[in-house]
């Protein structure tokens, strides 16, 4: 699998959300909005956890 840049890989999101109208560009802007909260919450309640050891 090939490397691409964020800023490659944002204006390849870009181009495809012009051909295919603004729904697909409003799905992948509530796609990362869910991970990022999903990745959020992790990172906050992993601070919560119990120490046993």
């Amino acid at each position: 699998m090939e490397h691409s840049p964020a800023a490659a890989w944002l204006a390849e999101a870009a181009s495809a959300a012009e051909q295919q109208g603004a729904g697909s560009l409003l799905r992948v802007v509530l796609i990362v909005m869910v991970v990022g909260c999903v990745l959020t919450a992790w990172f906050l309640l992993r601070g919560y956890r119990r120490k046993d050891e």
